[in-house]
């Protein structure tokens, strides 16, 4: 499996860190093609109208997952729209991306994210933990948090993995994919091991950053995405 090891870590902090702003957790995700004053917002990835009633899955992440650099429409969330919408499953994607988010800050915003009918939410956070050192105990109890807020809602759980930079040494990288592993199991979730699979380190599937997919690389990770994210689905829902 590709990791992030070749990466420069510099790069790798502005690419991922740079620029964070937190919204106000009581905001409700904005429909498509409805924007807010202040960074950052949530938004349905369909780039039409929402569908009235339709239960969402919620995308919360960092840059990775808000597409930074590319446009919203070739953003992973709304590939998946696309491919929902493909194969006639009933839902709503929103995308709660917010480049520069570390587990703490998805945590803040969860309640704000949750907002509406959620049936599901893909958890997609801890790569700019590990680019800052964040110890993996922390990492984790943000994980769990917004895992077992999500479960006691009834919102099924999507968690998605990441690699740290070699940066801390072998113990840190082992400690802290090992992390996101634990959380799964613990709360018994669907588990992407990496969310960049395939991706990250390939020079043509990444933006001159090197972390942050192109649009052909965001299509592989939705594709990626999709094979965990299927047997959580429904064709109708209640």
């Amino acid at each position: 499996m590709t990791r992030l090891a070749g990466l420069p870590a510099v790069a790798l902090v502005c690419a991922l860190g740079c620029d964070r702003a937190t919204p106000p957790p009581h905001d409700a995700p904005q429909a498509a093609g409805v924007t807010r004053s202040s960074a950052p917002t949530a938004d349905t990835a369909s780039t039409g109208a929402p569908e009235a009633g339709l239960p969402r899955i919620v995308f919360l992440g960092d840059s990775l997952t808000a597409g930074l650099g590319i446009a919203k429409e070739q953003a992973v969330p709304a590939l998946i729209q696309e491919r929902l919408r493909r194969e006639g499953y009933p839902y709503e994607v929103v995308n709660a991306g917010n480049s520069g988010d570390t587990s703490d800050g998805g945590l803040t915003r969860l309640d704000w994210s949750l907002t509406g009918n959620v049936a599901i939410l893909v958890v997609e956070l801890g790569a700019n933990d590990g680019l800052r050192g964040t110890p993996p105990s922390r990492t984790r109890q943000n994980l769990e948090s917004i895992v077992e807020t999500a479960k006691h809602r009834g919102i099924a759980v999507l968690l998605t993995g990441m690699e740290a930079p070699p940066n801390y040494g072998p113990a840190y990288t082992a400690e802290f994919r090992q992390t996101f592993r634990d959380v799964a199991a613990h709360a018994n979730v669907a588990f992407m091991p990496f969310f960049l699979e395939d991706v990250a380190g390939v020079p043509r599937l990444n933006q001159a950053d090197g972390i942050h997919p192109t649009p052909e690389g965001a299509r592989i990770v939705a594709d990626n995405v999709w094979r965990y994210l299927k047997p959580l689905l429904k064709k109708s829902e209640s």
